[in-house]
């Protein structure tokens, strides 16, 4: 088994839990034999928000996620949890995670974790061209009588 470096798992995990479900799919349609650990359930967690990204934590509310762990034939095991009720996306989520701890990683990452922060970037890059569009500039003239 590959040595997993933990900073960039937590990236890829947050890059297959962030993916849309068919995407991921359509990278690997093909899943290879693996066992479940524990069988995609979903639930809620609390999301906590902070006023101004600073400010004392308050409770936002709630969200469904979807988890799954598996293991594969040599042992590795994955886990994912993914943002809404889609348990085939955990499965698929658990199953590349568990993937790129082996030494598959580079092909997996070249074949599916690349194309989806690719993806990522570009409708992150939309949707902050779309803001700047609708971008307002402020501006204060100062009065005669003000002086």
């Amino acid at each position: 088994m590959a040595e997993a470096d933990p900073i960039a798992r937590k990236d890829w995990i947050s890059t297959l839990a962030k993916a849309e479900p068919a995407e991921l799919a359509r990278l690997i349609a093909e899943l290879p034999v693996h066992d479940i650990l524990r069988p995609a359930e979903v639930g809620a967690v609390m999301v906590r928000g902070r006023i101004g990204g600073t400010g004392a934590p308050f409770n936002l509310g709630e969200m469904s996620v979807t988890r799954c762990s598996v293991r594969l034939q040599d042992g590795t095991v994955g886990h994912a949890w993914v943002q809404g009720r889609d348990k085939n996306h955990a499965r698929r989520a658990a199953v590349v995670d568990a993937l790129m701890q082996t030494d598959a990683a580079p092909h997996i990452r070249t074949r599916v974790i690349t194309p989806l922060v690719e993806r990522a970037r570009r409708n992150h890059a939309a949707r902050a061209e779309k803001a700047a569009a609708t971008k307002v500039e402020f501006f204060t003239m100062v009065r005669g009588e003000d002086q």
